[in-house]
């Protein structure tokens, strides 16, 4: 597998190239059918990916937030060229590229690259997490305790009321949105943040497929809004990115809230 790691790095050096080079310039920009903001870069890295698996991989599919090829369901890489694109256009550098490959629904390689900070994470299913080659190992806090960081996305569109949780525990847990789950993934596994409800439903396995396998080898735990595991190369059931500790509790609290399923 270590050949479809380098693989996805060389794919995450370009986009980072791409994204930093273009992140202060004019974008052309316009909104998709889910009111969210697309640009030229997002395309043109997703295009990238496309041609390049097309040429190494040809029996391997493509998944991406902007393009797909369909070639066998076996192998699927599965891509957000940049999540977080609302901020990339607003130039609020929190933005990320993220890349996995799923072999019949299981990611088994994910990258994850914060071009800003310079921060490569990756992982190898089985073979553990890392930030630019040091391990990362998610925290220990249990939801409540000092310090816990919940972070929440919210779209309208979705089924679940992430962000009406959130207001409800700002007694208990610090809160935060910071607009890219991916991003917010990567504190998780770094043990700076514990949790992220992500309420993505069609396209939401693109955002967190790469990110899921990063924080499950980093010791953390991700399951859908209902406590299964969803395959990452179909639409999810939103989705609860924890330290693995809290994990059941969150789950608990969310099957208490009657206004979180629509």
């Amino acid at each position: 597998m270590q050949e479809y790691l380098d693989f996805a790095l060389e794919i995450a050096d370009y986009a980072k190239d791409e994204i930093l080079s273009s992140f202060y310039s004019s974008k052309d920009y316009s909104f998709k059918e889910d009111k969210t903001v697309v640009t030229e870069v997002d395309r043109r890295i997703n295009h990238f990916l496309v041609e390049k698996v097309s040429s190494k991989y040809p029996n391997h599919s493509v998944l991406g937030e902007e393009e797909s090829t369909f070639n066998g369901e076996k192998y699927v890489w599965v891509c957000d060229p940049i999540d977080g694109t609302g901020m990339f256009q607003a130039e609020v550098p929190v933005c990320v590229f993220s890349l996995a490959l799923v072999e019949d629904g299981v990611v088994i390689v994910g990258v994850v690259v914060d071009p800003f900070l310079n921060k490569t994470y990756s992982a190898i299913r089985g073979k553990g997490a890392f930030c630019n080659g040091k391990r990362l190992h998610v925290n220990s806090l249990k939801f409540g305790d000092l310090g816990y960081r919940l972070n929440y996305e919210m779209w309208g569109s979705s089924s679940y009321q992430t962000m009406g949780f959130a207001m409800k525990h700002l007694d208990d847990v610090k809160v935060s949105s910071i607009g890219s789950v991916a991003r917010s993934c990567m504190a998780i596994a770094s043990g700076k943040f514990s949790c992220d409800l992500f309420p993505g439903e069609e396209h939401g396995n693109c955002d967190i497929a790469a990110a899921s396998l990063i924080v499950e080898e980093a010791g953390g735990f991700v399951s859908n809004f209902y406590g299964e595991k969803d395959r990452m190369d179909q639409p999810i059931h939103g989705a609860i990115i924890s330290n693995r500790v809290s994990h059941k509790k969150v789950l608990e609290l969310i099957r208490q809230d009657k206004d979180f399923f629509k």
